[in-house]
C-alpha cells in the first residue's frame, strides 16, 4: 500500500491520535546501543546525533534537553509524495500559536507540539478532518 496522496482525502481521514508519553529532543554524539533500541527517531547530522526518546528515558540516562513535547500520530497513511499536506496542518497550527515539529515516517506522520499545547492542537486537528 503506498498511502494517500489526494490532499482532500487525507486532511478528511487524518484521525489524529495523541500518544501518552511525553518526548524530548536530544544530541549525543555518541550513541549507546541501549539508546537506539529506545529511540523512537535517529537522525545524523554533522554537529551531531539528534534523538527522540521518551523523557522517562533521557532522564534515566542523564541525557540534557530543553523541552517537553507531546507527540500526535497522525494516523492516515499518507504517501510521502503527498502535495501541500503538512503545510495544512503547519499553517493551522501556527496561526493558533502552536509550535510544531514534524516527523514524516513510511506510514504515518507524527507531530511534535509543546505538552501544555496538545490539547489545544488535538482540538484543531480534528477541525481539519470535519
Amino acid at each position: 500500500m503506498k498511502g494517500i496522496k489526494d490532499l482532500n482525502i487525507l486532511l478528511k481521514s487524518i484521525k489524529p491520535k495523541l500518544m501518552g508519553e511525553s518526548f524530548v529532543f536530544c544530541t549525543v554524539k555518541n550513541l549507546k546501543l541501549k539508546l537506539k533500541d529506545e529511540a523512537i527517531m535517529i537522525f545524523k547530522e554533522k554537529e551531531g546525533i539528534t534523538i527522540i526518546l521518551e523523557k522517562k528515558i533521557a532522564d534515566q540516562n542523564k541525557i540534557s534537553y530543553e523541552n517537553e513535547w507531546a507527540m500526535i500520530t497522525l494516523t492516515v497513511h499518507s504517501n510521502l509524495n503527498a502535495i501541500g499536506f503538512l503545510a495544512v496542518i503547519t499553517n493551522k497550527l501556527a496561526s493558533n500559536g502552536i509550535s510544531i515539529n514534524a516527523v514524516s515516517a513510511y506510514y504515518h506522520d507524527h507531530l511534535f507540539v509543546p505538552i501544555g499545547k496538545s490539547k489545544e492542537a488535538m482540538k484543531l486537528l480534528n477541525e481539519l478532518s470535519t
